[in-house]
């Protein structure tokens, strides 16, 4: 099921990039329903963007879209590999790291961090108008 994911995760952006022909995606809407809500971006928002810069090989705009986009590709690429490793040798490795609350809480730390940062970057940026344009409500 882990693969799957992984594979998904990392199949559906490439799909996107393949069917976008030319199309801007500066100005796709997002749907992201925290955005659409409030106006603000939420720590994910920006990902799938970020994923299509990074396989067109723009890392600088893959990283401009979400800091952890390519950090993300990356590890989908090890967790398939990984599982797929694990899968023909029939040993469990790195579970004990993985499945570690210190992980968890890093990472939540991490994510909790860079959207504080992202959100008032983005307000200190942007009117209320246009911040109302992001949103359903405009």
């Amino acid at each position: 099921m882990g693969m799957a994911c992984a594979l998904f995760i990392l199949a559906f952006p490439y799909f996107i990039m393949l069917t976008n022909q030319g199309d801007d995606l500066e100005k796709k809407q997002s749907f992201c329903p925290h955005k659409l809500i409030t106006g603000l971006p939420c720590p994910g928002c920006g990902i799938t963007k970020s994923f299509i810069s990074f396989y067109e090989g723009d890392i600088h705009k893959s990283i401009s879209y979400n800091v952890f986009g390519p950090l993300a590709v990356g590890i989908c690429i090890f967790i398939t590999g990984l599982l797929t490793v694990e899968i023909i040798t029939k040993k469990e490795f790195l579970n004990n790291f993985l499945h570690s609350k210190k992980l968890a809480y890093v990472c939540a730390f991490l994510l909790a961090g860079y959207h504080l940062i992202r959100t008032v970057y983005f307000i200190s940026t942007h009117s209320i108008t246009e911040i109302l344009k992001e949103s359903i409500w405009m």
